[in-house]
């Protein structure tokens, strides 16, 4: 059930706690998600590969605002967060409201951190916290031509997406 998928922290926790006494390796990544799109399925097919359970720290609406602009997110938190669940590759989504994941990667302990391949490893947030762990940091290839900001201008432009 989507619903089930849908974590809070404290509920995440508790559910990954569960898990890692069951040897599965918890892979964790982060982002707004905003008009989820074919290269965010391709990035997250990807960083279900590297382990047995996929986390996402999902932005809030207000994260969201704060990073991309007044005039975003266009999905709200709730539906990003359902549209997330939905996939077969996630198996949780907790929502958080700070500027960067560190707090949830913190708390949640996984064993690999995922980033796409536009960010550099030494500024991946919380990668010195999941290495000092034994944890690896993973950048999986970014797909070029894939972005929301990309796809929102051809929707005002009244293109083929």
């Amino acid at each position: 059930m989507l619903s089930d998928k849908i974590k809070t922290l404290s509920r995440a926790i508790s559910a990954i706690k569960k898990l890692k006494q069951k040897n599965k390796k918890i892979v964790f990544t982060n982002g707004c998600f905003d008009i989820l799109h074919a290269g965010h399925i391709s990035y997250l097919l990807k960083a279900k590969s590297l382990g047995d359970v996929l986390v996402i720290g999902l932005n809030s609406d207000g994260s969201v605002k704060k990073l991309k602009g007044k005039s975003r997110p266009i999905v709200t938190q709730r539906n990003r967060a359902i549209l997330l669940a939905a996939l077969e590759a996630v198996d949780f989504v907790v929502i958080f409201n700070g500027p960067t994941p560190l707090k949830l990667i913190k708390a949640l302990k996984p064993d690999v951190l995922v980033k796409g391949g536009d960010w550099k490893k030494e500024n991946i947030v919380g990668s010195d916290f999941i290495e000092s762990r034994g944890g690896k940091v993973k950048s999986v290839t970014y797909i070029k031509g894939f972005s929301t900001r990309g796809l929102i201008a051809k929707i005002q432009n009244n293109e083929i997406c």
